[in-house]
């Protein structure tokens, strides 16, 4: 059986390889602080958020659409969401609570341990059962109504008759019945465990009638060499039956695992979405589109790291930038350039994944990748210089870029002159304009921006933070060309003046 609740037609991979980038973008857009919303102390939910999040950029619209309509239903029966992942972390752990003894790698003792494992299985799958029966109909997406129908046709009433049969069968309390051939040397072969056949007649009649012929051997008390013969070929004759067993256990734990590894994505996206509710923060559900579609239009947006750090709802902001794919960002210092452009990296992460978003509204396009390029501190080993360390990182960001990418830039180039991380800045930016990268740059070099304003490539928008005129920074960020000044002197005022009362 397929659990498939994070895609429709596969697996979802919890021990998946992260990509290169993913070191970066937990750095630079705060995601440590995301994780633990999602996961809180629990290190399995922390591992299959980072890899939900981190690894989504080959998810299709249809993917990302398949599971917000599965985390919708989570959001709308969260109480059962949870006995469902309670059921999976309880048959997941089944194993740990079967003896393993030394003697495990026999068929006999396989056998018992997987008819002792199948037997509590059954409790889990009986639970699982109860609540696709009593929960389906509240459940309205693809995802669960596949799952809850599965469940129901694969463990049905017939399904545990039989496998309870099997079970009391294999309890041979009769002793066991082998047969075997002779082979070669007349050795024995083709050994197989056989069932008693079934009993004729009356108890009565069976106790006076004559029993069929019969060679019998009896071991002597002390004959430990006949007690190991005798072992040995019990576990001949058993060797199957404790392969087929085992194998059904083990297949019944792979679901319930993976059943446990999807649950977890949506467990952390109902705590996420429970602390975000505590703070009367907006999330909506966005609108996606697959590339060449250039889509980035948003009211509301916020960063929400920022947001559970402080506890509280956050100015959020809005764009209007469909059909642009080069955003110019430009402006004061502390305007809050910085908080929006984590806010666009984080929305675009899990809108990838298929999670809600910090917004009251946003549509925007999947992208292949995302990148981060923003400013590190000073090489502690002296191997090389700031703007040496930029220039490398970057370049090794644009070998793995192509048109359906994103990146996001703070203050690069910015460890050199103004003329000079001016220069650097506008080759690299209108190359990666005319090959079609949706990029974000955030920049106080105004010789930069100003010659971009002047000569825009295609599909440019120039953003601002908004100041007012007595100094009052609003964290929003809105359409107008770059100014000469990032008004430096409104913070040194701040400062000295909070410093000399």
């Amino acid at each position: 059986m397929k659990a498939h609740l994070m895609y429709p037609e596969r697996d979802f991979e919890p021990d998946r390889e992260l990509p290169p980038q993913a070191d970066a973008l937990t750095q630079d857009l705060a995601l440590d602080t995301l994780f633990g919303a999602m996961a809180g102390d629990d290190k399995f939910l922390l591992q299959i958020a980072r890899t939900a999040l981190l690894t989504a950029f080959d998810n299709s619209a249809e993917d990302v659409r398949y599971r917000q309509a599965i985390l919708r239903d989570c959001l709308a029966n969260a109480a059962t969401i949870r006995e469902l992942y309670r059921i999976a972390l309880d048959a997941v752990g089944l194993e740990h609570n079967v003896y393993l003894s030394f003697m495990s790698k026999y068929p006999g003792t396989i056998m018992h341990r997987s008819m002792k494992l199948l037997q509590m299985q059954i409790d889990m799958l009986t639970r699982l059962r109860r609540i696709a029966d009593s929960e389906a109909r509240r459940f309205a997406s693809e995802g669960f109504r596949n799952l809850f129908q599965l469940v129901r046709t694969e463990i049905s009433d017939q399904y545990f008759a039989e496998l309870n049969a099997h079970l009391k069968q294999l309890e041979l309390r009769k002793g066991y019945l082998i047969s075997a051939r002779l082979g070669s040397l007349n050795r024995g072969i083709d050994y197989c465990l056989r069932q008693y056949p079934p009993l004729q007649g009356s108890w009565l009649r069976r106790l006076f009638q004559r029993k069929p012929p019969a060679y019998i051997y009896q071991l002597a008390e002390r004959d430990e060499t006949g007690a190991t013969a005798l072992s040995e070929l019990k576990d001949r004759g058993v060797n199957q039956v404790a392969n087929a067993i085992a194998q059904a256990a083990d297949h019944i734990t792979a679901f319930f695992a993976m059943l446990r590894s999807e649950l977890a994505f949506y467990i952390g996206c109902i705590g996420l979405r429970e602390r975000l509710g505590e703070m009367g923060a907006d999330i909506c559900f966005p609108e996606v589109d697959d590339p060449p579609e250039r889509r980035e239009d948003f009211q509301g947006l916020y960063d929400i790291s920022l947001a559970l750090t402080m506890q509280r709802p956050l100015v959020g902001n809005d764009l209007a930038g469909d059909g642009r794919h080069l955003f110019i960002v430009t402006g004061a210092n502390q305007g809050g350039k910085s908080t929006f452009l984590r806010s666009i990296g984080i929305a675009q992460l899990m809108l990838q994944c298929g999670m809600f978003v910090p917004a009251r509204r946003l549509r925007a396009n999947l992208c292949d990748g995302l990148f981060t390029h923003y400013k590190r501190e000073e090489d502690a080993g002296m191997k090389s210089g700031k703007l040496d360390e930029e220039l490398g990182r970057i370049s090794a960001i644009i070998d793995r870029l192509s048109p359906r990418s994103i990146l996001l830039c703070n203050e690069s180039f910015a460890a050199t002159n103004e003329r000079e991380g001016s220069e650097i800045a506008r080759q690299v930016v209108r190359a990666l304009a005319e090959a079609g990268v949706k990029l974000f740059f955030v920049t106080h070099l105004h010789d930069f921006a100003e010659s971009l304003y002047l000569a825009p490539p295609e599909g440019t928008l120039f953003l601002r933070a908004e100041r007012r005129d007595d100094g009052e920074r609003t964290f929003r960020m809105l359409e107008g060309p770059p100014q000469a000044t990032a008004f430096g002197r409104d913070l040194y005022v701040q400062v000295f003046a909070e410093a000399s009362r």
